[in-house]
């Protein structure tokens, strides 16, 4: 199997590494099919020279980059992963749907307190994420909610919704 990895050059304490297209059998420094491109960490920003043409048909016949050579891919476009501004505005996006749903749950789960007569105290450090976070209060979403808090929030929205039209009239 062909594998594309970095294969270490330069002096001690100097890292540079090529890209090549290995076989899979072979050492870190070893035998190698060919050179795909260049990555030097010691420069600020590290430095990436890739010839994409030779990546691309590597892979489409089959080469799988290890993990490490993955990443440089990704951080240059390659594998699917797109730009990093695409990447950027994917993970905004995904920032601000959990945030709304941590607000839908903090919500519910306040109207639960408050009609069991329960008080919530915020801790010291959930006071500073607030005043960081603009005054609200973010909390982890819960991974599943049990069948019991499942049946708190139905009794809870059906006496809302039972309440709402008596204080009308």
């Amino acid at each position: 199997m062909v594998k594309i990895r970095l294969r270490r050059m330069g002096a001690k304490k100097r890292p540079f590494y090529r890209l090549v297209a290995a076989d899979s059998r072979s050492p870190r420094n070893g035998r190698f099919i060919e050179v795909l491109g260049t990555y030097d960490p010691t420069q600020d920003p590290p430095t990436i020279v890739l010839k994409k043409e030779r990546i691309e048909y590597w892979i489409s016949n089959g080469a799988q980059p290890t993990d490490t050579a993955r990443g440089i891919l990704k951080s240059q476009g390659m594998l699917g992963a797109g730009t990093a501004e695409e990447t950027n505005k994917k993970s905004a996006k995904t920032v601000k749907e959990e945030t709304a749903e941590v607000a839908v749950e903090a919500s519910v789960a306040e109207e639960v307190n408050e009609k069991k007569g329960r008080t919530r105290k915020t801790s010291k450090a959930e006071e500073e994420v607030s005043e960081v976070s603009g005054g609200e209060l973010k909390e982890k979403p819960k991974a599943k909610k049990t069948a019991k808090e499942k049946e708190e929030v139905e009794e809870i929205s059906a006496e809302s919704a039972q309440e709402e039209p008596e204080q009308a009239e």
